[in-house]
């Protein structure tokens, strides 16, 4: 895979051209979406990985294979930055989702080792109501037993069938051990087939 960083912005009107599928990446600070966006690139150093969680406060976008662009966005949740910055990613994010036309799928992370949490849940739920396509990536698999992983991507899927008709695509990935890799990226892959490029 072929993976090259174009830019960092604060607001969806100075994102690459909209002329590729684009796929977006969020989720809780400290989810693992950086490890999980290296693990897929294959590039260790290409998502800057920080022990301080809400490190990335723009929206990165990477070109993968020239085909197609990776949006890295913001963290939500606890973050060690100022509340005022906060504030200033809300909107930001609510932007770019409800208005980059070329967005595909935003990849929402929930970290498997948790119970649901409500941060997440009303974010999903806020996607949906948006009707912005979301899929489900259940992030550090390998971080608990394989009853502990049932049982919480269970409850996560049960709870956010209370407010959906059908639940939203779901795949279970470990950044460390490589599971899950593979089939993330065939969704993509499968997503990209619907493109149809833009006049």
């Amino acid at each position: 895979m072929i993976a090259k960083y174009i830019s960092g912005c604060t607001t969806w009107t100075k994102c690459p051209p909209a002329h590729l599928p684009e796929f977006a990446f969020t989720g809780r600070s400290n989810v693992g979406k950086s490890s999980l966006i290296n693990a897929m690139t294959g590039i260790n150093k290409l998502a800057k990985i920080s022990s301080t969680p809400g490190k990335t406060q723009i929206i990165n976008h990477f070109l993968i294979d020239n085909n197609w662009y990776l949006a890295d966005l913001p963290g939500y949740g606890y973050a060690r930055i100022s509340k005022k910055t906060r504030e200033k990613w809300q909107p930001m994010m609510r932007e770019y989702l409800n208005r980059r036309e070329n967005l595909m799928t935003t990849f929402v992370l929930i970290d498997s080792r948790l119970e649901p949490q409500k941060i997440d849940l009303e974010f999903i739920d806020w996607l949906g109501e948006n009707s912005i396509p979301l899929a489900l990536v259940f992030t550090k698999a390998d971080k608990c037993s394989k009853n502990e992983l049932k049982r919480n991507v269970d409850s996560v899927l049960k709870k956010i069938s209370e407010n959906w008709e059908e639940l939203p695509a779901h795949v279970i990935t470990s950044s460390e051990t490589g599971a899950g890799i593979e089939d993330l990226l065939q969704f993509i892959d499968g997503v990209n087939r619907l493109w149809v490029p833009m006049a």
